[in-house]
């Protein structure tokens, strides 16, 4: 079999083995159903979540719920996220003793800890796209299309504020995906899925904590999860997209590196 037929194979068995547990099941239920839930909430109490970026626009905007929950799941929903995504898909085979069965299906380390990589890259870009779907349409059904009102008080018709919606989303993947890196390394590091999934989670919330100390900006620009909030450049008059540059650099390199380091690992450990 080809190097690339191989690795398809192993990228398909890994996702049935995926999709075959509750955890991952779970976490693309919860992104379905949460914006629906929200909405529903907020349907229900009359009051807007005017704390927040767009809140006071729920009423006025279905496109506004997308970005409102963007807003409430860069916090901590989407690093949960992204840690689950990476942080048990190596740690269940120690849980399982399935290693010396996993590397003797004629697929070499190299070729499993890709597909492994590729399925947790993979899951986390669905859970994201899921969520971000059924926040818009919650949106949509709930109030509607109607223009938005950027931060800056200028008015985006529905196709405008639409795209630079989808740019928001997307922008948050890079950061996503480092920290979806950190949950592998940790989950091959410490065989463990309680570590893989936690110390990620942990970590993000402490450096969110950090990006509030008052340090010049050039160095809050390097803070992995700085990026979760770039996107409020893309509703502002004139946009403004360094954030987002620096962010998408940031992050897709510190992935690069702890994927490469996790493969390191990965490939000279002891799986008896």
């Amino acid at each position: 079999m080809t190097a690339p037929r191989a690795l398809a194979a192993a990228i398909v068995v890994e996702c049935r083995k995926a999709l075959a547990q509750w955890l991952y099941r779970g976490v693309l239920i919860v992104c379905a159903v949460a914006p629906i839930v929200f909405v529903i909430a907020l349907a229900g109490q009359g009051a807007v979540p005017s704390d927040t970026l767009f809140g006071r626009l729920v009423f006025d905007s279905g496109l506004a719920i997308p970005l409102v929950v963007l807003g409430f799941a860069g916090t901590w929903g989407l690093p949960v996220i992204a840690a689950v995504a990476g942080g048990d898909l190596f740690a269940s085979e120690d849980r399982h003793r399935a290693w010396a069965v996993t590397l003797t299906r004629s697929r070499s380390r190299s070729e499993v800890f890709a597909a492994k990589t590729l399925v947790a890259c993979g899951f986390l870009t669905c859970a994201l796209l899921v969520l971000a779907v059924s926040a818009g349409l919650a949106g949509a059904v709930w109030t509607g299309t109607q223009p938005l009102i950027d931060l800056s008080g200028a008015e985006l018709a529905p196709a405008a504020a639409a795209a630079r919606i989808a740019l928001a989303w997307a922008s948050v993947v890079p950061p996503c995906l480092a920290i979806t890196a950190a949950a592998l390394v940790t989950s091959i590091a410490t065989r463990s899925s309680v570590a893989g999934v936690g110390v990620p989670i942990f970590a993000a919330l402490v450096l969110q904590l950090a990006a509030l100390v008052d340090v010049p900006a050039r160095w809050r620009l390097l803070l992995p999860v700085t990026a979760l909030e770039g996107w409020h450049g893309l509703l502002a008059q004139p946009a403004f997209y360094r954030p987002l540059v620096w962010g998408a650099v940031v992050n897709l390199g510190c992935a690069g590196v702890l994927i490469a380091w996790g493969r390191r690992l990965f490939l000279g450990r002891d799986i008896t």
